[in-house]
């Protein structure tokens, strides 16, 4: 069987203008023709937290389809590599927004992703589903992280599923050197993905400092997280802090890993309705080849 033609790619840094300050996602952006296999085995070898795979849409509702790959399993959404690939397919030119906006097909559905006049582009977030975590799980978090929440964490799927734990402060969340081999076990026993954090900021750039773990997603730690982005909003929501934070508010995720993430969130209609934002730059471009 003869080799695949070069499938074309980039790398994009996304929830920054600033390329090597966010979270890369890997794009490709021919990813008809790849097995499910080819698409984990090339995921595995970028050995980014996501990579993507450009499809055509089965669905007459969407304008492209997603695929996206952690380094061990596919998943059905993510949010960084949403508006990572987002970004790829408009400066690709494979798709232009009509009156705005773009329709992406993945595993959670049709998405409706805006854009804005300066670049940054926004993504509907699917309906989160959330739940208090089993108060038998909460030794072994605080285990875990080394640190006890301030209130009841919960249990946030959004197709990721997240465990999310209010620290407090932006201070104890960025001190955190959590047990990666502890969180794995957990997030076995929850049937989580891994678990995110969050505390206020006092920085005066933003409302909220986040950190991600997913060791069990081969992902110790996520430079900037989407989808944990979005289910700290759907906490936000559900315990009230809206008033504190409020409905709109940016908040930074990255720093202990040398990055410097900004994702902007709102929160509408009770929490029912949750945006992800973000800029994103592209900083590597070129071909795979495949065989």
């Amino acid at each position: 069987m003869p080799p695949m033609a070069p499938l074309r790619f980039k790398q994009v840094d996304v929830f920054t203008r600033a390329p090597f300050r966010g979270n890369p996602v890997a794009v490709v952006l021919d990813g008809n023709g790849l097995t499910a296999e080819a698409m984990q085995r090339i995921a595995g070898w970028t050995n980014l937290s996501e990579t993507t795979f450009v499809l055509p849409p089965t669905s007459g509702a969407a304008d492209y389809r997603l695929r996206i790959f952690t380094p061990r399993a596919e998943l059905p959404f993510a949010g960084h590599p949403t508006i990572g690939s987002a970004h790829a397919v408009l400066e690709t030119g494979i798709m232009k927004p009509k009156n705005g906006r773009l329709r992406q097909e993945c595993g959670a559905g049709v998405l409706e992703l805006s854009v804005e006049p300066d670049g940054r582009l926004w993504v509907r977030a699917p309906q989160s589903n959330v739940a208090p975590l089993d108060a038998a799980l909460l030794p072994a978090l605080e285990r875990a992280l080394g640190a006890k929440p301030v209130s009841q964490p919960l249990v946030v799927s959004v197709g990721p599923v997240w465990i999310v734990a209010d620290l407090g402060s932006a201070d104890t969340v960025g001190a955190l050197l959590p047990d990666m081999e502890a969180i794995a076990k957990l997030s076995g026993a929850a049937a989580a993905t891994g678990v995110t954090v969050f505390g206020a900021s006092s920085d005066g750039r933003s409302a909220l400092h986040v950190r991600s773990f997913a060791p069990a997603h081969g992902v110790p730690e996520d430079p900037v997280c989407g989808s944990g982005n979005i289910s700290v909003a759907a906490y936000v929501s559900r315990a009230g802090l809206t008033k504190r934070y409020g409905a709109q508010y940016v908040s930074r995720q990255g720093m202990q890993l040398g990055r410097d993430g900004e994702v902007s969130m709102r929160i509408a209609d009770a929490g029912r309705a949750i945006d992800l934002g973000g800029y994103a730059v592209t900083c590597v471009e070129g071909t795979l080849r495949v065989e």
